[in-house]
Protein backbone atom coordinates (compact mmCIF):
# COMPACT_ATOMS: atom_id res chain seq x y z
CA UNK A 1 0.00 0.00 0.00
CA UNK A 2 1.39 3.38 -1.02
CA UNK A 3 0.08 6.66 0.34
CA UNK A 4 0.19 10.19 -1.01
CA UNK A 5 0.40 11.49 2.54
CA UNK A 6 1.34 9.67 5.73
CA UNK A 7 -0.55 10.07 8.98
CA UNK A 8 1.32 11.78 11.76
CA UNK A 9 2.25 9.97 14.93
CA UNK A 10 -0.44 10.51 17.60
CA UNK A 11 -0.21 13.77 19.55
CA UNK A 12 0.73 12.10 22.83
CA UNK A 13 2.95 9.44 21.29
CA UNK A 14 5.25 7.84 23.86
CA UNK A 15 8.69 8.43 22.39
CA UNK A 16 10.85 6.56 24.88
CA UNK A 17 13.77 4.23 25.43
CA UNK A 18 14.29 0.93 27.22
CA UNK A 19 16.64 -0.90 29.58
CA UNK A 20 16.47 -3.90 31.90
CA UNK A 21 17.50 -4.01 35.55
CA UNK A 22 20.16 -6.72 35.40
CA UNK A 23 21.84 -5.23 32.34
CA UNK A 24 22.06 -1.64 33.56
CA UNK A 25 21.78 -1.29 37.35
CA UNK A 26 24.79 -3.05 38.84
CA UNK A 27 24.88 -3.05 42.67
CA UNK A 28 23.98 -6.71 42.49
CA UNK A 29 24.59 -7.33 46.22
CA UNK A 30 23.94 -3.91 47.75
CA UNK A 31 21.20 -2.62 50.05
CA UNK A 32 19.68 -6.03 50.69
CA UNK A 33 19.30 -7.23 47.11
CA UNK A 34 19.18 -11.01 46.71
CA UNK A 35 20.78 -13.11 43.97
CA UNK A 36 19.09 -13.71 40.65
CA UNK A 37 19.95 -16.28 37.99
CA UNK A 38 21.72 -13.47 36.13
CA UNK A 39 23.97 -12.76 39.12
CA UNK A 40 25.32 -16.32 38.96
CA UNK A 41 25.48 -16.35 35.15
CA UNK A 42 29.00 -17.07 33.91
CA UNK A 43 29.69 -15.06 30.74
CA UNK A 44 32.08 -16.18 28.00
CA UNK A 45 35.76 -15.54 28.68
CA UNK A 46 36.67 -11.90 28.16
CA UNK A 47 33.07 -10.70 28.56
CA UNK A 48 31.95 -8.83 31.67
CA UNK A 49 29.26 -10.11 34.01
CA UNK A 50 26.24 -8.17 35.28
CA UNK A 51 27.53 -7.27 38.73
CA UNK A 52 28.43 -3.65 38.00
CA UNK A 53 26.94 -3.13 34.54
CA UNK A 54 26.43 0.60 33.85
CA UNK A 55 26.03 1.35 37.57
CA UNK A 56 22.65 2.98 37.04
CA UNK A 57 21.88 2.21 40.67
CA UNK A 58 24.38 4.89 41.73
CA UNK A 59 23.89 7.18 38.70
CA UNK A 60 20.09 7.17 38.66
CA UNK A 61 19.48 10.89 39.01
CA UNK A 62 22.21 11.73 36.49
CA UNK A 63 20.74 9.25 34.03
CA UNK A 64 17.18 10.54 34.44
CA UNK A 65 18.44 14.08 33.87
CA UNK A 66 19.91 12.90 30.56
CA UNK A 67 16.55 11.33 29.70
CA UNK A 68 14.84 14.63 30.40
CA UNK A 69 17.34 16.55 28.29
CA UNK A 70 16.73 14.07 25.50
CA UNK A 71 13.03 14.84 25.79
CA UNK A 72 11.85 11.31 26.50
CA UNK A 73 8.12 10.96 26.98
CA UNK A 74 8.50 7.45 28.47
CA UNK A 75 11.15 5.25 30.03
CA UNK A 76 10.59 1.51 29.88
CA UNK A 77 12.64 -0.23 32.58
CA UNK A 78 12.38 -3.40 34.62
CA UNK A 79 12.27 -3.91 38.35
CA UNK A 80 14.69 -6.46 39.78
CA UNK A 81 12.49 -8.99 41.57
CA UNK A 82 15.31 -9.75 44.05
CA UNK A 83 15.73 -6.09 44.94
CA UNK A 84 12.14 -6.18 46.22
CA UNK A 85 12.04 -9.77 47.52
CA UNK A 86 15.63 -11.00 48.04
CA UNK A 87 14.54 -14.64 48.17
CA UNK A 88 11.81 -14.29 45.56
CA UNK A 89 9.09 -14.51 48.22
CA UNK A 90 8.70 -13.76 51.90
CA UNK A 91 10.41 -10.76 53.47
CA UNK A 92 10.31 -7.42 51.63
CA UNK A 93 13.50 -5.37 51.19
CA UNK A 94 12.44 -1.81 51.94
CA UNK A 95 15.64 -0.31 50.51
CA UNK A 96 14.80 -1.93 47.19
CA UNK A 97 11.26 -0.60 47.33
CA UNK A 98 12.69 2.86 48.01
CA UNK A 99 15.08 2.77 45.04
CA UNK A 100 12.29 2.27 42.53
CA UNK A 101 10.06 4.70 44.38
CA UNK A 102 12.79 7.31 43.99
CA UNK A 103 13.30 6.41 40.32
CA UNK A 104 9.59 6.66 39.53
CA UNK A 105 9.30 9.99 41.33
CA UNK A 106 12.36 11.30 39.54
CA UNK A 107 10.92 10.32 36.16
CA UNK A 108 7.54 11.88 36.88
CA UNK A 109 9.15 15.09 38.13
CA UNK A 110 10.71 15.41 34.66
CA UNK A 111 7.49 14.61 32.82
CA UNK A 112 8.59 11.10 31.82
CA UNK A 113 6.02 8.29 31.88
CA UNK A 114 7.34 5.21 33.70
CA UNK A 115 6.68 1.97 31.81
CA UNK A 116 7.46 -0.84 34.24
CA UNK A 117 8.40 -4.38 33.24
CA UNK A 118 7.80 -6.71 36.18
CA UNK A 119 10.03 -9.58 35.10
CA UNK A 120 12.92 -9.40 32.61
CA UNK A 121 14.98 -12.64 32.60
CA UNK A 122 16.15 -12.30 36.23
CA UNK A 123 14.39 -15.03 38.20
CA UNK A 124 15.37 -15.05 41.89
CA UNK A 125 18.06 -17.69 42.37
CA UNK A 126 16.35 -19.11 45.44
CA UNK A 127 13.27 -19.83 43.35
CA UNK A 128 15.43 -21.32 40.61
CA UNK A 129 16.93 -23.75 43.12
CA UNK A 130 13.40 -24.84 44.04
CA UNK A 131 12.52 -25.65 40.43
CA UNK A 132 11.96 -22.16 39.04
CA UNK A 133 8.96 -21.80 36.77
CA UNK A 134 8.44 -25.59 36.76
CA UNK A 135 7.37 -25.21 40.39
CA UNK A 136 3.90 -23.72 40.81
CA UNK A 137 5.09 -22.03 44.01
CA UNK A 138 6.81 -19.57 41.68
CA UNK A 139 3.36 -18.49 40.49
CA UNK A 140 2.43 -17.64 44.09
CA UNK A 141 5.74 -15.81 44.55
CA UNK A 142 5.12 -13.74 41.41
CA UNK A 143 1.65 -12.81 42.63
CA UNK A 144 3.09 -11.68 45.98
CA UNK A 145 5.71 -9.66 44.09
CA UNK A 146 3.06 -8.12 41.81
CA UNK A 147 0.93 -7.10 44.78
CA UNK A 148 3.91 -5.33 46.37
CA UNK A 149 4.61 -3.43 43.15
CA UNK A 150 1.00 -2.37 42.68
CA UNK A 151 0.70 -1.32 46.34
CA UNK A 152 3.82 0.81 46.23
CA UNK A 153 3.80 2.20 42.69
CA UNK A 154 0.30 1.70 41.30
CA UNK A 155 -0.73 5.24 42.18
CA UNK A 156 1.86 6.64 39.75
CA UNK A 157 2.66 3.93 37.19
CA UNK A 158 0.11 3.84 34.39
CA UNK A 159 1.81 1.30 32.10
CA UNK A 160 2.81 -2.18 33.28
CA UNK A 161 4.36 -5.09 31.38
CA UNK A 162 4.14 -8.54 32.96
CA UNK A 163 6.87 -10.72 31.43
CA UNK A 164 9.52 -9.70 28.95
CA UNK A 165 10.09 -12.06 26.02
CA UNK A 166 8.52 -15.17 27.51
CA UNK A 167 8.89 -16.79 24.09
CA UNK A 168 12.64 -16.19 24.11
CA UNK A 169 12.95 -17.83 27.53
CA UNK A 170 11.14 -20.90 26.20
CA UNK A 171 12.73 -21.16 22.77
CA UNK A 172 16.25 -20.09 23.80
CA UNK A 173 16.61 -21.03 27.50
CA UNK A 174 20.41 -21.18 27.80
CA UNK A 175 20.88 -17.66 29.24
CA UNK A 176 18.04 -17.97 31.77
CA UNK A 177 18.69 -21.43 33.25
CA UNK A 178 22.01 -21.88 35.05
CA UNK A 179 22.99 -25.52 35.41
CA UNK A 180 21.04 -28.22 33.61
CA UNK A 181 18.94 -27.02 30.70
CA UNK A 182 15.27 -28.00 31.02
CA UNK A 183 13.76 -30.53 28.63
CA UNK A 184 11.24 -29.29 26.06
CA UNK A 185 8.39 -30.69 28.13
CA UNK A 186 9.71 -28.88 31.20
CA UNK A 187 10.03 -25.66 29.20
CA UNK A 188 6.41 -25.78 28.10
CA UNK A 189 5.40 -26.44 31.71
CA UNK A 190 7.39 -23.34 32.66
CA UNK A 191 5.62 -21.52 29.86
CA UNK A 192 2.16 -22.49 31.10
CA UNK A 193 3.01 -21.52 34.66
CA UNK A 194 4.21 -18.12 33.41
CA UNK A 195 0.89 -17.72 31.57
CA UNK A 196 -0.98 -18.34 34.83
CA UNK A 197 1.30 -15.99 36.79
CA UNK A 198 0.94 -13.19 34.23
CA UNK A 199 -2.83 -13.66 34.14
CA UNK A 200 -3.11 -13.42 37.92
CA UNK A 201 -0.94 -10.28 37.90
CA UNK A 202 -3.10 -8.77 35.15
CA UNK A 203 -6.28 -9.37 37.14
CA UNK A 204 -4.63 -7.98 40.28
CA UNK A 205 -3.47 -4.85 38.44
CA UNK A 206 -7.01 -4.12 37.29
CA UNK A 207 -8.25 -4.56 40.86
CA UNK A 208 -5.53 -2.50 42.56
CA UNK A 209 -4.53 0.18 40.03
CA UNK A 210 -7.46 2.28 38.82
CA UNK A 211 -6.57 3.55 35.38
CA UNK A 212 -3.57 1.27 35.13
CA UNK A 213 -2.84 -0.54 31.88
CA UNK A 214 -1.06 -3.88 31.67
CA UNK A 215 0.03 -6.28 28.96
CA UNK A 216 2.68 -8.81 27.88
CA UNK A 217 5.93 -8.00 26.07
CA UNK A 218 6.94 -10.89 23.81
CA UNK A 219 9.55 -10.76 21.05
CA UNK A 220 7.43 -10.80 17.90
CA UNK A 221 8.63 -11.08 14.35
CA UNK A 222 6.98 -11.84 11.06
CA UNK A 223 8.15 -15.16 9.63
CA UNK A 224 8.70 -15.33 5.86
CA UNK A 225 8.60 -18.49 3.73
CA UNK A 226 11.86 -18.93 1.81
CA UNK A 227 9.91 -19.34 -1.44
CA UNK A 228 6.30 -19.37 -2.61
CA UNK A 229 6.35 -23.16 -2.36
CA UNK A 230 3.29 -24.22 -0.34
CA UNK A 231 5.56 -26.42 1.80
CA UNK A 232 7.62 -23.37 2.76
CA UNK A 233 4.44 -21.44 3.57
CA UNK A 234 3.32 -24.24 5.90
CA UNK A 235 6.73 -24.17 7.61
CA UNK A 236 6.48 -20.39 8.07
CA UNK A 237 3.00 -20.79 9.57
CA UNK A 238 4.35 -23.47 11.90
CA UNK A 239 7.19 -21.37 13.24
CA UNK A 240 5.22 -18.11 13.45
CA UNK A 241 2.55 -19.88 15.53
CA UNK A 242 5.05 -21.65 17.80
CA UNK A 243 7.34 -18.65 18.22
CA UNK A 244 4.81 -15.79 18.28
CA UNK A 245 1.08 -16.46 18.20
CA UNK A 246 1.08 -18.95 21.08
CA UNK A 247 2.09 -16.19 23.49
CA UNK A 248 -0.31 -13.53 22.29
CA UNK A 249 -3.24 -15.92 21.74
CA UNK A 250 -3.05 -17.04 25.38
CA UNK A 251 -2.64 -13.48 26.68
CA UNK A 252 -5.34 -11.86 24.54
CA UNK A 253 -7.77 -14.65 23.65
CA UNK A 254 -7.37 -16.75 26.77
CA UNK A 255 -6.71 -19.97 24.85
CA UNK A 256 -3.87 -21.99 23.40
CA UNK A 257 -3.23 -21.60 19.68
CA UNK A 258 -4.77 -24.68 18.01
CA UNK A 259 -1.82 -25.36 15.70
CA UNK A 260 0.64 -25.08 18.60
CA UNK A 261 -1.47 -27.38 20.77
CA UNK A 262 -1.40 -29.96 17.96
CA UNK A 263 2.39 -29.55 17.86
CA UNK A 264 2.66 -30.03 21.65
CA UNK A 265 0.54 -33.15 21.46
CA UNK A 266 2.56 -34.58 18.58
CA UNK A 267 5.86 -33.95 20.39
CA UNK A 268 4.70 -34.99 23.84
CA UNK A 269 5.26 -31.52 25.28
CA UNK A 270 1.76 -30.72 26.58
CA UNK A 271 1.89 -29.09 30.03
CA UNK A 272 -0.12 -30.06 33.07
CA UNK A 273 -3.03 -27.63 33.25
CA UNK A 274 -4.62 -27.54 36.69
CA UNK A 275 -8.30 -26.93 37.38
CA UNK A 276 -9.11 -23.25 37.06
CA UNK A 277 -5.98 -22.27 35.12
CA UNK A 278 -7.72 -21.59 31.82
CA UNK A 279 -10.55 -19.73 33.54
CA UNK A 280 -7.99 -17.41 35.17
CA UNK A 281 -6.19 -16.95 31.85
CA UNK A 282 -9.47 -16.19 30.05
CA UNK A 283 -10.43 -13.62 32.70
CA UNK A 284 -7.17 -11.68 32.37
CA UNK A 285 -7.56 -9.15 29.55
CA UNK A 286 -4.53 -7.06 28.55
CA UNK A 287 -5.05 -3.38 27.82
CA UNK A 288 -2.24 -3.11 25.29
CA UNK A 289 0.60 -5.18 23.84
CA UNK A 290 4.30 -4.63 24.17
CA UNK A 291 6.22 -5.80 21.11
CA UNK A 292 9.98 -6.30 21.02
CA UNK A 293 11.03 -6.26 17.36
CA UNK A 294 14.51 -6.59 15.89
CA UNK A 295 14.11 -8.36 12.55
CA UNK A 296 12.12 -10.95 10.66
CA UNK A 297 13.07 -14.58 10.14
CA UNK A 298 12.89 -16.79 7.06
CA UNK A 299 12.23 -20.52 7.02
CA UNK A 300 11.81 -23.35 4.54
CA UNK A 301 10.10 -26.71 4.69
CA UNK A 302 11.60 -29.35 6.91
CA UNK A 303 13.37 -32.13 5.00
CA UNK A 304 12.89 -34.70 7.76
CA UNK A 305 16.24 -36.27 6.95
CA UNK A 306 18.07 -35.55 10.19
CA UNK A 307 19.54 -32.25 8.97
CA UNK A 308 16.80 -29.76 9.83
CA UNK A 309 18.50 -28.53 13.02
CA UNK A 310 21.04 -26.09 11.58
CA UNK A 311 21.14 -22.88 13.63
CA UNK A 312 21.36 -19.46 12.00
CA UNK A 313 22.08 -16.10 13.67
CA UNK A 314 22.23 -15.45 17.43
CA UNK A 315 20.42 -14.27 20.54
CA UNK A 316 16.70 -13.69 19.94
CA UNK A 317 17.23 -14.22 16.21
CA UNK A 318 18.62 -17.72 16.53
CA UNK A 319 16.88 -20.15 14.19
CA UNK A 320 17.51 -23.68 15.33
CA UNK A 321 15.21 -25.62 13.02
CA UNK A 322 13.22 -28.66 14.10
CA UNK A 323 12.59 -31.98 12.44
CA UNK A 324 9.18 -32.08 10.82
CA UNK A 325 8.41 -28.45 11.69
CA UNK A 326 10.69 -25.97 9.89
CA UNK A 327 14.21 -25.43 8.62
CA UNK A 328 16.14 -22.18 9.02
CA UNK A 329 16.67 -20.38 5.71
CA UNK A 330 18.70 -17.42 4.52
CA UNK A 331 17.09 -14.23 3.25
CA UNK A 332 19.40 -12.66 0.68
CA UNK A 333 17.24 -9.54 0.49
CA UNK A 334 18.29 -8.36 3.97
CA UNK A 335 21.37 -6.68 5.39
CA UNK A 336 23.39 -8.28 8.17
CA UNK A 337 25.02 -6.46 11.09
CA UNK A 338 28.57 -7.05 12.33
CA UNK A 339 27.06 -9.42 14.89
CA UNK A 340 25.18 -11.50 12.33
CA UNK A 341 21.74 -10.01 12.99
CA UNK A 342 19.39 -9.42 10.08
CA UNK A 343 18.12 -5.88 9.50
CA UNK A 344 14.58 -5.60 8.13
CA UNK A 345 12.92 -2.25 8.73
CA UNK A 346 10.03 -3.06 6.38
CA UNK A 347 9.54 -6.22 8.42
CA UNK A 348 8.60 -4.00 11.36
CA UNK A 349 5.62 -2.71 9.38
CA UNK A 350 4.71 -6.26 8.39
CA UNK A 351 4.92 -7.42 12.01
CA UNK A 352 2.89 -4.52 13.39
CA UNK A 353 0.18 -5.06 10.77
CA UNK A 354 -0.05 -8.78 11.54
CA UNK A 355 -0.21 -8.25 15.30
CA UNK A 356 -2.81 -5.49 15.13
CA UNK A 357 -4.95 -7.36 12.59
CA UNK A 358 -5.08 -10.40 14.90
CA UNK A 359 -5.66 -8.67 18.24
CA UNK A 360 -6.86 -5.09 17.72
CA UNK A 361 -5.16 -3.80 20.85
CA UNK A 362 -2.90 -0.72 21.15
CA UNK A 363 0.75 -1.58 20.57
CA UNK A 364 3.83 -0.16 22.29
CA UNK A 365 7.15 -1.00 20.65
CA UNK A 366 9.08 -1.95 23.77
CA UNK A 367 12.41 -2.80 22.12
CA UNK A 368 14.09 -2.19 18.78
CA UNK A 369 17.67 -1.16 18.20
CA UNK A 370 21.07 -1.74 16.68
CA UNK A 371 23.95 -3.33 18.54
CA UNK A 372 27.30 -2.04 17.26
CA UNK A 373 30.94 -1.59 18.18
CA UNK A 374 30.64 2.07 19.14
CA UNK A 375 33.97 3.74 19.78
CA UNK A 376 34.90 6.94 21.58
CA UNK A 377 36.66 9.10 18.99
CA UNK A 378 39.71 11.30 19.44
CA UNK A 379 37.33 14.28 19.49
CA UNK A 380 35.65 12.83 22.58
CA UNK A 381 32.45 12.01 20.69
CA UNK A 382 30.70 8.91 19.40
CA UNK A 383 29.67 9.20 15.76
CA UNK A 384 27.04 6.50 15.30
CA UNK A 385 25.51 7.48 11.96
CA UNK A 386 24.73 3.80 11.37
CA UNK A 387 22.36 3.82 14.35
CA UNK A 388 20.67 7.00 13.13
CA UNK A 389 20.18 5.40 9.72
CA UNK A 390 18.81 2.22 11.30
CA UNK A 391 16.30 4.05 13.49
CA UNK A 392 15.32 6.51 10.77
CA UNK A 393 14.29 3.62 8.52
CA UNK A 394 12.41 1.86 11.33
CA UNK A 395 10.64 5.04 12.44
CA UNK A 396 9.51 5.54 8.83
CA UNK A 397 8.07 2.02 8.71
CA UNK A 398 6.36 2.61 12.06
CA UNK A 399 4.72 5.70 10.60
CA UNK A 400 3.62 3.68 7.58
CA UNK A 401 2.07 1.17 9.98
CA UNK A 402 0.21 4.02 11.70
CA UNK A 403 -1.03 5.10 8.27
CA UNK A 404 -2.10 1.49 7.66
CA UNK A 405 -4.39 1.83 10.67
CA UNK A 406 -2.25 0.26 13.40
CA UNK A 407 -2.97 1.77 16.84
CA UNK A 408 0.67 2.43 17.79
CA UNK A 409 0.95 4.35 21.07
CA UNK A 410 4.71 4.56 21.52
CA UNK A 411 8.20 3.50 20.54
CA UNK A 412 10.92 2.68 23.09
CA UNK A 413 14.20 1.85 21.31
CA UNK A 414 16.71 -0.45 22.97
CA UNK A 415 18.45 1.13 24.73
CA UNK A 416 18.59 4.47 26.48
CA UNK A 417 22.15 3.88 27.65
CA UNK A 418 24.88 1.35 26.91
CA UNK A 419 24.36 -1.77 28.97
CA UNK A 420 25.71 -5.29 29.18
CA UNK A 421 24.77 -7.23 26.08
CA UNK A 422 23.84 -10.72 27.26
CA UNK A 423 26.46 -12.44 25.08
CA UNK A 424 28.84 -9.68 23.94
CA UNK A 425 29.16 -7.42 27.00
CA UNK A 426 30.28 -3.88 26.16
CA UNK A 427 31.68 -4.93 22.80
CA UNK A 428 28.11 -4.64 21.53
CA UNK A 429 26.51 -1.32 22.41
CA UNK A 430 22.92 -0.19 21.88
CA UNK A 431 22.52 3.07 23.77
CA UNK A 432 21.91 6.69 22.88
CA UNK A 433 24.30 7.38 25.76
CA UNK A 434 27.81 5.92 25.86
CA UNK A 435 29.21 4.53 29.13
CA UNK A 436 32.95 4.93 29.34
CA UNK A 437 33.99 1.46 30.48
CA UNK A 438 35.33 -1.72 28.95
CA UNK A 439 34.84 -5.38 29.80
CA UNK A 440 37.24 -5.37 32.74
CA UNK A 441 38.41 -1.75 32.91
CA UNK A 442 35.70 0.37 34.55
CA UNK A 443 37.51 3.61 33.64
CA UNK A 444 35.44 6.56 34.88
CA UNK A 445 31.93 5.28 33.91
CA UNK A 446 31.35 8.70 32.38
CA UNK A 447 28.13 9.24 30.39
CA UNK A 448 28.69 10.67 26.90
CA UNK A 449 25.82 11.47 24.56
CA UNK A 450 26.24 9.95 21.10
CA UNK A 451 25.30 11.64 17.83
CA UNK A 452 22.14 9.49 17.85
CA UNK A 453 21.12 11.09 21.15
CA UNK A 454 21.03 14.56 19.60
CA UNK A 455 19.29 13.25 16.47
CA UNK A 456 16.62 11.47 18.52
CA UNK A 457 16.09 14.64 20.56
CA UNK A 458 15.04 16.42 17.35
CA UNK A 459 12.80 13.53 16.31
CA UNK A 460 10.96 13.76 19.62
CA UNK A 461 10.62 17.54 19.31
CA UNK A 462 9.05 17.13 15.84
CA UNK A 463 6.99 14.09 16.89
CA UNK A 464 8.53 12.13 14.05
CA UNK A 465 11.20 12.07 11.38
CA UNK A 466 11.41 14.61 8.59
CA UNK A 467 9.72 13.56 5.36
Amino acid sequence: MFYKELKKFPEHFLWGASTSAYQVEGAYNEDGKGMSVQDVHEPPEGITDFKIASDHYHHMKEDVKLMAELGLKAYRFSIAWTRILPNGAGEVNEKGVKFYNDLINELISHGIEPVVTMYHFDLPYELHKQGGWCNRKTIDAFVQYAKILFENYGDRVKYWLTINEQNVMINHPNAMNPGRLPTKKELYQQCHNMFVAAAKATILCHEMCPGGKIGPAPNITAIYPATCSPEDVIAADNWESIRCWLYLDVAVCGRYNSLVWAYLEEKGYTPVIEDGDMEIIAKAKPDYLGVNYYATATVSAARNDGTDCQPRNGDQQVMIGEEGVYRAAKNDHLEITDFGWMVDSIGMRVTLRRVYDRYHLPILITENGLGAKDELGEDGKIHDDYRIDYLKRHFHQAQLAVTDGVDLIGYCPWAFIDLVSTHQGYGKRYGFVYVNRGEDDLKDMRRICKDSYYWYKEVIKRNGIEE
